[in-house]
């Protein structure tokens, strides 16, 4: 299938049938997040890949009860930092010049420039703008996702302090941003697999200035 076939044929799963999705089908699912873009490139966040059954188990009752946690064969959560702190931020940069074999020098500028910026955020602004790259990576993962034809649903239905909690993640300095489930499609039971994607007009969307 061409691209937009695919995109086509791609919804909003809303229950699986408790296939289990093979590791060469999810491995280039997290290359693409990983390859994803970011703002400055920094990745700030981490996404915890759950297949165990008994914490999906968990997390459903927290995640609004929806059935496709516990249905799906993988749950992806993302988890934005917490805040921008100077430790996170140099880091990334000694990584990334150690990479490519730059002197600290060379982006020594833009890294400071990027410390005031963050400095001058409250750390509610700091983790909103994080959890914003965590849907710019989503977005791959659905894209990647609907490329080698598994069936993804991605969810922001769910009590994110009960998340954070079970999870722990205040204590690795994160805060839970969005979920994406995977697996396969039930057919005899999903309501909406038959339906008509619904999507507006293109006239409706799409502001041309020239």
């Amino acid at each position: 299938m061409a691209l937009q076939d695919k995109l086509h044929w791609r919804y909003a799963t809303k229950s699986y049938n408790g296939d289990k999705v093979a590791r060469e089908k999810i491995d280039p699912i997290l290359e693409a997040i990983r390859l994803a873009p970011s703002s400055s490139g920094l990745q700030p966040f981490k996404v915890l890949v759950i297949t165990n059954p008994e914490l999906k188990a968990q997390l459903q009752p927290i995640c609004a009860n929806q059935q496709q946690i516990s249905q799906a064969s993988h749950v992806l959560i993302f988890a934005a930092w917490d805040e921008y702190t100077p430790e996170r931020v140099n880091a990334f940069f000694e990584y990334s010049n150690g990479i490519r074999k730059l002197p600290a020098s060379v982006t020594d500028d833009y890294r400071l420039s990027l410390l005031d910026s963050f400095g001058s955020m409250s750390k509610e602004q700091q983790y909103f703008h994080a959890s914003k790259q965590c849907y710019i990576a989503l977005g791959f993962a659905l894209l990647a996702a609907a490329e080698l034809g598994v069936d993804a649903t991605p969810m922001e239905g769910f009590d994110n302090q009960a998340v954070n909690a079970l999870l722990r993640l205040p204590e690795q300095g994160l805060n839970s941003a969005v979920l994406l489930a995977l697996g396969y499609r039930d057919t005899d039971s999903d309501w909406l697999v038959t339906l008509e994607k619904v999507r507006r007009d293109k006239a409706d969307l799409f502001v041309d200035i020239a």
